[in-house]
């Protein structure tokens, strides 16, 4: 995640573009950060590059980017852009996705201005293709990996937030759910009988979330606590509130699940909050023989193609199939 960036760094354009961005197309104000944070880079490597600053230097990340307006935009061609990519892959070695991103917030940029104001009538991006994703599985946790991690919450009894924490993990083993959409949920979000709750997507879109009975369960414990006289004065709507009862930040959930991954000996595997979100559906897909059609509405995805990354076949499954060769048996005859 990027760090805080204010739009007032920027050119009234861009504060314009950023008015549009959020009023108009309903975008959250965390893509709008990260597309601010990926222009930010492009202007700043624009700026250097014409005057020679070392891109390593602290120079570089002082350049100020509010001189970067209409007649500095019009001038760059679709070769200035190759050469930012490049940059990014070569010099801050990010990988294809962190340079797919950045592509896309030169072209949301560019969009705006030739098609929806016609400030320009030149769109570099156009011909540009997006950096080839590398086809990589999804790193999950095993069946038994999730037993241990659950198991390492629940053995922790000098924690006071024990139960909270054992929701949480829970609803992401058997949910999906982005850590940014756990920490939105609100206490008003939950159906009155734990059957479902309601959460906040990408694009501010929301979506129903059914909970199985590990999940009431989990959820019907802590409910008891956050809904009990220790919290009866506090205003704060969310459903998992931090030490400072106020709702959790990403970080912080962030920081409890590594916290536990690390008790349950799985740091080693550098698995993450969103590595629990790709273990939910993996073992949905693959053990609950969800449909994957089913799996693109829990996970809240807008294409089919995003999901079926999920619909790998398992190593096990694959050596299952050798076996079931009618030639499997078949040795060379000793001589």
């Amino acid at each position: 995640m990027p760090n805080m960036i204010s739009v007032r760094e920027f050119s009234s354009l861009i504060q314009e573009y950023v008015a549009y961005k959020s009023s108009i197309q309903n975008c959250s104000q965390k893509t709008v950060e990260e597309y601010l944070f990926d222009l930010r880079t492009f202007f700043r490597y624009l700026i250097a590059r014409e005057n020679a600053i070392d891109y390593h230097s602290k120079q570089f990340v002082e350049i100020d980017v509010s001189t970067i307006g209409l007649k500095e935009l019009e001038k760059i061609r679709a070769e200035d852009i190759y050469d930012f990519l490049y940059y990014t892959n070569e010099t801050r070695e990010n990988q294809w996705s962190a340079r797919s991103r950045k592509l896309s917030a030169i072209r949301s940029l560019y969009k705006y201005l030739v098609n929806k104001c016609h400030y320009l009538e030149y769109n570099p991006t156009v011909d540009i293709d997006s950096p080839k994703p590398k086809k990589t599985l999804p790193k999950v946790l095993t069946l038994e990996e999730s037993l241990r991690l659950l198991a390492a919450v629940e053995n922790d009894k000098e924690s006071p937030y024990r139960t909270r924490d054992y929701a949480i993990i829970t609803l992401f083993l058997n949910c999906g759910m982005r850590v940014s959409e756990l920490v939105g949920i609100n206490l008003s979000d939950i159906d009155s009988e734990l059957l479902s709750l309601r959460v906040t997507g990408k694009g501010n879109k929301e979506r129903i979330i059914y909970l199985n009975e590990a999940c009431q369960a989990a959820l019907s414990e802590y409910l008891e606590i956050r809904k009990g006289p220790k919290y009866a004065e506090i205003k704060d709507p969310a459903l998992f509130l931090s030490r400072l009862e106020q709702r959790m930040s990403v970080k912080t959930v962030q920081a409890m699940v590594y916290k536990y991954l690390n008790a349950a000996g799985l740091e080693a595997k550098h698995y993450s909050v969103h590595k629990l979100r790709h273990t939910a559906a993996t073992l949905m897909y693959q053990t609950g023989n969800v449909d994957v059609r089913v799996l693109k509405e829990i996970l809240g995805h807008e294409q089919l193609n995003t999901t079926q990354i999920y619909t790998h076949v398992s190593n096990a499954d694959m050596e299952n199939a050798m076996a079931q060769n009618p030639l499997a048996l078949q040795k060379k005859k000793e001589k």
